[in-house]
């Protein structure tokens, strides 16, 4: 692993707040931006590192030789500036949300657009096993969609499951851990939890930080088993099933857009933690059955905006290949 100086650190805590902004937004994947920074293989090797040798070497040679055989002021500084940038922007994407939600879901929705058009054409052999898997998968992830929500989003077994499945966004680039939630039903109570721990950070509110904080914790083991099952699986059906992964993973992707429809009809509400009524159970409408003003034009303009931003990053991308292949020829 590389020897870094404090201002390298500084550079990984950067990258960090990149992924961690586009975790916070569906359809694009801290993955994508960890493998355009440069880390994604730093960070996968250190994921699959990590088991209990670390206590061994800590008690043969001390703490600071373990910390430094597994890589941990990497992981360290790359998940605080993930944090940080989470905390951030949970409130801001909750406002949007309430004040300005089918601009925002527009904006998803053109993000996720984008990164089934991204995925999908990595596909290089469609032959019938791979339609299959697109097909199937598509169905699947509509299905859970329109089923009615298998336990409250903020119930202490179901943030440790959204946890444990979200975290394959770390895995693979292209599919956003944001996304999953989504598909889960799970994603505005995980923001709204970040936004309530943020809350109580800044208003000393002891109570509600702690709250916050067991419900985030909860999530977070889900999340670390769940990277150390995922991680050796998926990567062993990437480059043995590439074509297959890629295809049910852009096929979640399809029959999820139901999920992110800007227009929705509330069926069903649910109280949260301040005792408020929020949208629980909904079904996607047409525009022009939606109650209030729809705002296609607006809708319109913020899915062009989201899908072109997935353009953007996958040029990025495509580019830092071709420098990094470009640089790799001998002279």
């Amino acid at each position: 692993m590389p020897q870094r100086n404090f201002f390298q650190y500084l550079i990984i805590t950067a990258k960090g707040l990149a992924m961690g902004a586009a975790d916070v937004v569906p359809g694009v994947s801290g993955g994508t931006i960890a493998f355009i920074s440069g880390i994604y293989e730093e960070l996968i090797e250190t994921i699959h590192k990590l088991d209990l040798g670390f206590f061994k070497i800590w008690k043969a040679d001390g703490f600071l030789k373990a910390w430094k055989h597994y890589n941990l002021g990497f992981l360290l500084a790359l998940f605080s500036g993930v944090f940080i940038s989470i905390i951030s922007l949970a409130k801001l994407i909750t406002w949007l949300l309430e004040v300005y939600p089918i601009m925002v879901w527009s904006f998803f929705f053109g993000l996720v657009i984008a990164s089934i058009v991204y995925v999908g054409k990595q596909i290089t052999n469609w032959r019938l096993a791979v339609i299959g898997a697109l097909i199937l998968a598509s169905f699947l992830s509509y299905l859970i969609t329109i089923a009615d929500p298998i336990g409250s989003p903020e119930s202490i077994w179901f943030l440790f499951l959204a946890g444990f499945i979200a975290i394959i966004a770390m895995i693979l680039p292209g599919i956003s851990g944001a996304f999953i939630l989504l598909l889960l039903g799970a994603y505005t109570a995980v923001i709204g939890i970040v936004t309530q721990l943020g809350e109580g950070i800044t208003t000393l509110n002891g109570s509600l930080f702690l709250s916050a904080l067991g419900k985030l914790l909860i999530f977070g083991v889900g999340a670390i088993l769940g990277l150390k099952m995922f991680s050796r699986v998926l990567n062993w059906m990437f480059k043995h099933h590439k074509n297959l992964i890629l295809a049910v993973l852009t096929g979640f992707m399809i029959g999820a857009l139901n999920k992110i429809w800007p227009w929705k009809e509330v069926l069903q509400y649910r109280l949260n933690h301040a005792g408020e009524q929020i949208p629980f159970i909904e079904r996607s409408i047409f525009p022009q059955n939606y109650e209030g003003n729809p705002q296609i034009l607006y809708a319109i303009i913020f899915a062009v905006i989201g899908f072109l931003t997935i353009f953007l990053l996958e040029r990025i991308a495509v580019n830092k290949v071709a420098v990094s292949s470009t640089n790799k020829q001998p002279n």
